[in-house]
């Protein structure tokens, strides 16, 4: 069975100047950051779908994108694969004192045991002293400095959301955040009326950013969320187009249709309503 060094190799090989892949030469950061995000929502993608028995090749070409990074850094002399392994092994053993209370990786373990409210009190003070260690000037130090802007527009808001939320900068509870999606929804309205597209795209953004909120409030994932509802939506979609397949139809003529008439849909344990679209507009 290959092993990690076996990897390794075969990144170099593939990088090798004179005998290598000419695609994989032709890469840079850059070009690889697309494929290294589609890899991340493969490996989500299994896991949600629970497909185990792909899950290991998912996995695998993810690590293989930290592997070309590593390669890439290496050739410029910034750093290598072992540096990004002892990296992340430090910082997690200097993230939980609790588990490595002498900063051993292989120390004898400690019998106490924190409760879960202390352990993440911790990790937030451990992070915050990482940020703080890696600003450049006191002056420009922010709560916000490590939220990566590459991540998905959702997960971005409720972490920005959380972030504030630790100095207070938040609503109370649910109910208020509530009214403010009302309160967002009603200036999209008035957007729409006044025929402004830019102000439309503009206060559809507060819209979804508020909502994210809500979900954060309410303990929810808002991008989990968001892909359970597109799961839902795709299944029920499917429902129908096969509906229309055994009837003999098309769902151009269906959609073109004056009949009124809304087509099937999958059942579900909750309601009968949907986010799918019958053929004339209303919802299934």
């Amino acid at each position: 069975m290959y092993q990690l060094d076996d990897l390794l190799h075969l990144m170099a090989r593939l990088r090798d100047p004179q005998h290598g892949c000419p695609w994989d030469l032709k890469q840079s950061y850059a070009s690889i950051v697309p494929y290294t995000l589609e890899e991340a929502y493969e490996v989500a993608d299994a896991i949600e779908r629970g497909d185990f028995e792909h899950l290991p090749g998912e996995l695998g070409d993810l690590l293989f994108q930290v592997v070309y990074y590593s390669q890439l850094a290496q050739e410029e002399g910034r750093f290598d694969f072992a540096r990004v392994v002892d990296g992340i092994t430090a910082k997690l053993i200097r993230r939980h004192p609790h588990v490595f209370p002498d900063g051993d990786l292989y120390g004898a373990p400690d019998a106490a045991k924190l409760e879960e409210a202390a352990v993440k009190q911790r990790w937030e003070e451990l992070k915050a002293q990482e940020r703080a260690e890696k600003a450049a000037a006191p002056e420009q130090l922010s709560l916000l400095d490590d939220v990566p802007t590459a991540l998905p527009a959702l997960a971005r808001a409720a972490k920005l959301q959380k972030r504030a939320a630790q100095v207070g900068f938040d609503w109370p509870d649910a109910l208020p955040v509530v009214d403010k999606v009302r309160e967002e929804l009603d200036e999209v309205l008035e957007a729409m009326s006044e025929n402004d597209a830019e102000a439309v795209a503009e206060e559809i953004g507060d819209l979804l950013f508020v909502v994210s909120n809500l979900a954060r409030h309410l303990k929810v994932d808002p991008e989990a969320a968001l892909r359970a509802a597109n799961g839902k939506f795709e299944r029920r979609f499917r429902f129908i187009e096969q509906s229309v397949r055994e009837a003999g139809r098309s769902m151009s003529n269906e959609a073109n249709s004056s009949s009124g008439g809304a087509l099937p849909t999958a059942s579900t344990s909750r309601s009968t309503s949907s986010p799918v679209p019958s053929p004339t507009g209303s919802t299934c």
